[in-house]
């Protein structure tokens, strides 16, 4: 092809990007962008990590051959552009859409995607178990090229995942995409060591010439050789002072210019002559091309939609349940110096910035490390501090472990604050808080708060961090609170109707079972409800409550295995369950809750049709 403008949507993806001049390449890149930021502002979605990887992007798809050789995405929200760049164009609009592009890789959605990638840290491992796969099998050719943020430098996994893969012998490539940010700034001697790396730029041109020189001093006789052999080791560890990587194993490159689409490409083709594990170090800028983004980084890592050109989103997000958990913690920090708050790089996500602003030593980022962050909450509690970590419920399973070990079995005083409970929408099924309820509930000695309105959620906090023992859970849902109820209370709230059915449920879907309520009540079908608000543990006055109706009917926001109705079920006979039966898909959430049987009118459904089968039996 000449050097003509080309038009993306015309091209064979990716199969053509290997026939465009450099040239050709960039202008697309300058397109892919705009469709970007086009795409995001309308859907919303992760816009300043996308537009720092569209060079990136663009070059391992002309150096690699996917899907032959295998791209693992960590996190997936980094891949609008493979998205874009495998065929997927004519429906990048439809991103994070009901029965559209997921905001994330998925198998089931390209041949392209390699793995699923919804949590951080996780691509080492899974590309090392595709390269070794491959090995197995006897292919020899192609590579497994795990692409991490830097962000998840701070994750636990990577290293595990760094540990084994340095020494396997394997193709594998990792590749670092350094921007100095996750969601919000790194933290920690991780970041600081690759910030150092970041302007190394002369590392491997030094490297080279070194290891050139060293290779070509002549040898004589085998103690000489030896000798000389160990001085030259000696030489190239005081010259140019390994890396950490190498230390592990891996054949390093770079720094590479993450928006420069020669070097990188001349790294990536260096990368699969080496045929051993390579890091290769490549430094980016996150939302690149876009100043709103360029400027603030963290605040388009995930976004709503918004205009374009002043970079104004759509929704305010300081009325939402995070943030007025967070401004009450810092009312109960004000009064209580014991409280400390811990976020694992979400600071701004959960609300914690302004404990954060008002109390600097007592609050600590510990970047994207779950575990550590539970742990660290232990040691604390252990010298009398009151921990409060705020972390969101998709991210709460990777702690399930240290919940048990380093809380729960000391009988440690410390807070969870649980946020995006339940369903979440946009990001689907890694993201979906469905699963907490369920595990959290096997924990001996847990309380677990679910409050359904501000008010709720502000007493529920309060009480959890100076009136409650051991470890307490406040879960809540994403997004803001739009009930017309005030009344706040930390147990529950019971309303007699005269009826001989009991609708139970808590949290986001209260007013659902009031407004079902009402509306059966109009037909002549009389129920009452109970919202729970501390949902476990179980209670013997609520047991008692329930064994006055003919039938109970829960209706939850979690996952059926481990809720609320199957606990009761267990001492009563008279517990019909409707909950979530499986893993829950992108969409909007009022239609993912209407579709999931969860809207009132569905509700209103559900509760004829068990009157209707009660008369017939």
């Amino acid at each position: 092809m000449t050097d003509k403008k080309i038009d993306i949507n015309k091209l064979d993806l990716p199969r053509d990007l290997k026939n465009l001049s450099t040239d050709q390449c960039e202008q697309l890149c300058k397109d892919i962008r705009s469709i970007l930021i086009d795409t995001v502002s309308k859907t919303g979605g992760h816009l300043a990590s996308n537009l720092g990887t569209v060079e990136l992007t663009m070059a391992i798809h002309r150096v690699f051959d996917s899907p032959d050789d295998k791209i693992v995405w960590d996190v997936g929200h980094q891949a609008y552009t493979h998205k874009i760049l495998t065929g997927r164009l004519d429906k990048i609009s439809t991103l994070r859409q009901e029965n559209g592009l997921s905001g994330f890789c998925r198998p089931d959605e390209s041949v392209h995607d390699a793995f699923v990638s919804g949590h951080s840290s996780t691509s080492v491992s899974a590309a090392l178990g595709i390269a070794t796969a491959m090995k197995l099998k006897g292919d020899n050719e192609h590579y497994a090229i795990a692409v991490v943020g830097d962000g998840a430098s701070t994750g636990g996994e990577l290293y595990e995942g760094l540990n084994n893969a340095g020494k396997s012998d394997t193709n594998i490539i990792v590749i670092l995409n350094y921007n100095e940010m996750s969601i919000s700034k790194n933290v920690g001697a991780m970041a600081k060591y690759l910030s150092t790396m970041r302007t190394r730029d002369t590392y491997r041109k030094t490297k080279s010439g070194v290891q050139r020189v060293l290779d070509h001093t002549p040898l004589v006789g085998k103690h000489v050789e030896n000798a000389i052999r160990n001085s030259k080791d000696a030489i190239k560890n005081m010259l140019i002072h390994s890396t950490m990587f190498e230390d592990l194993g891996f054949e390093f490159i770079g720094p590479l210019n993450g928006h420069d689409l020669t070097d990188l490409e001349r790294g990536l083709k260096a990368a699969k002559n080496i045929k051993k594990p390579v890091f290769i170090h490549v430094n980016t800028v996150k939302g690149k091309g876009y100043e709103p983004a360029e400027a603030n980084p963290g605040e388009y890592h995930g976004i709503g939609s918004f205009e374009i050109k002043t970079g104004n989103p759509d929704v305010v997000l300081s009325d939402s349940f995070s943030s007025v958990m967070g401004r009450e913690l810092c009312s109960i920090g004000q009064k209580n110096k014991k409280v400390c708050a811990v976020t694992a790089a979400m600071k701004y996500g959960t609300g914690l910035q302004y404990f954060a602003k008002q109390f600097p030593s007592r609050f600590f980022d510990v970047g994207i490390a779950e575990e550590h962050a539970v742990t660290f909450c232990g040691g604390l509690a252990s010298m009398g501090c009151i921990p409060v970590f705020a972390i969101y419920s998709t991210f709460l399973q990777r702690s399930y472990d240290q919940l048990i070990h380093d809380l729960a079995i000391m009988k440690s005083h410390a807070v969870i604050c649980v946020d995006r409970a339940g369903i979440v929408g946009d990001d689907g099924e890694t993201h979906q808080g469905i699963f907490d309820v369920a595990f959290l509930t096997t924990i001996p000695g847990v309380t677990v708060f679910s409050p359904s309105i501000y008010s709720e959620l502000q007493v529920c906090l309060d009480r959890a961090v100076n009136k409650e023992k051991g470890l307490c859970v406040v879960r809540y849902p994403r997004g803001a609170d739009r009930s017309p109820r005030t009344a706040p209370n930390t147990e529950y709230e019971y309303r007699q109707n005269g009826g001989d059915i009991l609708l139970v449920t808590y949290g986001r879907l209260t007013d659902n079972v009031y407004k079902t309520a009402g509306s059966l009540g109009a037909e002549g079908i009389i129920a009452d409800t109970l919202s729970l608000i501390r949902i476990f543990p179980i209670e013997d006055k609520i047991v008692d409550l329930m064994k006055n109706y003919k039938k109970v009917i829960f209706f939850e926001e979690t996952y059926y295995s481990g809720c609320l109705a199957e606990k009761y079920s267990a001492l009563l006979d008279n517990i019909e369950s409707h909950a979530i039966y499986d893993f829950v898909p992108h969409g909007r959430p009022y239609d993912l809750v209407d579709e999931l049987g969860l809207s009132a009118g569905k509700m209103a459904d559900t509760v004829r049709r068990s009157v209707r089968y009660a008369a017939e039996t």
